[in-house]
């Protein structure tokens, strides 16, 4: 990572010092950085030194994910999933954790999985839980 005002901010969030990570986070957030706003979006998500805020969590959320970010993607999925800063949307969830799991994601292709054995958001389908599972590297599902 070559930003510095980036790093310091990820630093201050990976220390546990929420507040001053928001103020390190938020500006570059605004100016576009997918990673500033995937954190952005858990510190309004949790109230994590601010405020909770269910509608910045998903518009930071959202941001990220549309700019690729991978683990914005699984997040945004996980919000359609359960319904947390959002309406419950299975057909999205499934669209942005594919997405996550089209970059590598294990948990991304886990949830999948759990998705199509459980009917979660999505009509119960075990061909496609088996096929997730084993993109998640478990052979015996």
């Amino acid at each position: 990572m070559n930003d510095p005002e980036l790093q310091s901010a990820i630093d201050a969030f990976e220390a546990g010092d929420f507040p001053q990570a928001a103020r390190l986070l938020e500006p570059l957030a605004n100016a576009g950085e997918a990673e500033a706003q995937f954190r952005m979006a858990l510190t309004c998500q949790n109230g994590l030194g601010i405020e909770m805020d269910p509608d910045k969590a998903f518009e930071w959320m959202r941001s990220a994910a549309e700019q690729g970010h991978a683990m914005a993607q699984h997040g945004l999925g996980f919000m359609y999933l359960h319904g947390e800063c959002t309406d419950k949307d299975g057909a999205l969830a499934v669209e942005w954790l594919s997405k996550a799991a089209g970059q590598g994601l294990q948990g991304a292709r886990t949830t999948l999985g759990l998705m199509y054995r459980q009917g979660l958001g999505v009509a119960p389908d075990e061909e496609k839980a088996r096929y997730w599972y084993r993109q998640a590297g478990f052979d015996d599902v």
